[in-house]
C-alpha cells in the first residue's frame, strides 16, 4: 500500500480494510483513525467512516472512506457483496450464530449431498428475510438484540432481499461451506438459520468471512494493523 499525504487523505480516499475477527466494525475504523491523527497530524474532527458494519464475529472487507469521500458512503453500502462461510446443520442459536449457545437440536441422517444442492435453489433471486432477533435494527426506539437480552418478544417484519448466487464449496457434515452473492439487507446468519429449516432441520452460522463489496474485494485490503505500520515509524507487535 503507497503511504499518502494529509492532504490527499483529506481529499478522500477509499481504503479496503481486512477487518480480523473479534473486532467490531468500529474498532477497525477507530484504529485507522488514530493512526492517521497520531502519525500525519489530521485533525482529531478529520471525517472517516465505513461503508458496512461486518459483525465481530464476521472477517473480512471493511471499505473506509476519509475526506471528502465519506460522501460516498451510502453509495457503497449499496453494492452487491459477496460472502463465504460455514453453515453447521443439527442445531439452531437464538442469534443464528455463535453469539449464543445452542438451544435446539434437529436430525441431520436424512441430509444428503443432493439435498443440500437442491435446497439452495430455493434461495436464489428475490426472497423474503426476516432478520435475527440478535441485530441492530431498532424495533420502538431500541435495537433488537436490547430486546432480545432483556427477554422482551418483538414482532420483526420480513424484507425482500436478493441472492445471485449461492454455491456450496465444500460439504463435510455437519458442516457446509458456501459462497453467496447478495444485495444490500442480507442477513447471512437468518440465510443459514432459513436453510436449516428448508432442509427439514436446524442450522446456525459458524463462519463468515466478506470478501467483495461490487468491485472491490478483500484481496487488495490490507489488515488495521499493518495499516497503522505503514504510518507509526515507531510501531511494535503486542507481544
Amino acid at each position: 500500500m503507497t503511504k499518502l499525504s494529509p492532504e490527499e487523505f483529506q481529499a478522500g480516499q477509499i481504503l479496503l480494510i481486512d477487518k480480523p475477527l473479534t473486532w467490531s466494525s468500529f474498532q477497525a475504523v477507530n484504529k485507522v483513525k488514530y493512526a492517521l491523527i497520531k502519525n500525519l497530524g489530521l485533525p482529531k474532527k478529520f471525517k472517516i467512516g465505513h461503508a458496512g458494519t461486518l459483525d465481530p464475529l464476521a472477517s473480512g472487507l471493511l471499505i473506509i472512506c476519509t475526506g471528502k469521500f465519506t460522501k460516498r458512503i451510502s453509495e457503497l453500502q449499496g453494492q452487491i457483496k459477496e460472502y463465504t462461510g460455514t453453515i453447521t446443520v443439527g442445531g439452531t442459536t437464538p442469534s443464528y450464530d455463535l453469539e449464543t449457545e445452542i438451544n435446539q437440536t434437529f436430525p441431520t441422517e436424512h441430509i444428503t449431498n443432493e439435498l443440500i444442492h437442491e435446497t439452495t435453489k430455493q434461495f436464489i433471486g428475490e426472497i423474503d428475510q426476516f432478520p435475527p432477533i440478535f441485530s441492530a435494527l431498532k424495533k420502538d426506539g431500541k435495537r433488537l438484540y436490547e430486546h432480545a437480552r432483556a427477554g422482551e418478544e418483538v414482532e420483526i417484519a420480513s424484507r425482500k432481499v436478493e441472492i445471485s448466487e449461492f454455491e456450496i464449496t465444500r460439504i463435510q457434515l455437519p458442516e457446509i461451506d458456501f459462497r453467496v452473492v447478495c444485495s444490500k439487507g442480507t442477513y447471512i446468519r437468518s440465510l443459514a438459520f432459513d436453510f436449516g429449516k428448508a432442509l427439514n432441520s436446524g442450522a446456525h452460522l459458524t463462519a463468515l468471512r466478506r470478501t467483495k463489496i461490487g468491485e472491490f474485494s478483500v484481496e487488495n485490503a490490507i489488515e488495521p494493523l499493518a495499516f497503522e505500520k505503514i504510518y507509526n515509524p515507531n510501531f511494535k507487535e503486542a507481544e
